[in-house]
């Protein structure tokens, strides 16, 4: 077989991969009922550094993603899935208040950090969400509101 034969028929069978898999769909997270164990139902969180954490955190640690419209496409479908529901193992502010108290504390701690040290929210994430990037100022007012809400815990 020529060369050029085996780079047509390779490419005719990515096409064909590329649109198999179009038909294989993937759980969104996108929950009906609001969690009782929202941590903003049990905590005081202030209107606008909730509103910077569903802007800058929720779509990846909550139970609610607001999805683009490239979500539509495979396999970025199962990219953004994977990597959502990574995000909830991690952390997840819908089900805060089910952690225990280490676990909680310990998860304060690693927002306050994540934020400060630039790891949260992912560039792969504020490339596409530019208004998901925090400034400074935000990231300090994050960062009082996590001692603030240690201090109810403690």
């Amino acid at each position: 077989m020529k060369t050029s034969s085996l780079i047509k028929t390779g490419a005719g069978f990515i096409v064909l991969l590329l649109i198999v898999i179009q038909f294989f769909d993937t759980d969104k997270n996108i929950a009906t009922v609001p969690s009782d164990n929202a941590i903003e139902k049990h905590y005081q969180v202030p209107d606008h550094v909730l509103g910077l954490l569903k802007t800058s955190c929720y779509d990846c640690h909550s139970n609610t993603t607001a999805y683009p419209w490239y979500n539509n496409i495979q396999p970025v479908k199962w990219w953004l899935a994977d990597h959502v529901n990574s995000g909830k193992r991690h952390l997840n502010f819908d089900e805060f208040n089910s952690y225990s108290k280490e676990k909680k504390l310990k998860k304060l701690d690693e927002v306050a950090e994540t934020i400060r040290e630039g790891e949260m929210p992912l560039t792969s994430y504020t490339v596409v969400h530019q208004n998901a990037k925090l400034s400074d100022t935000q990231k300090s007012e994050i960062e009082q509101w996590v001692k603030e809400v240690k201090k109810q815990i403690e």
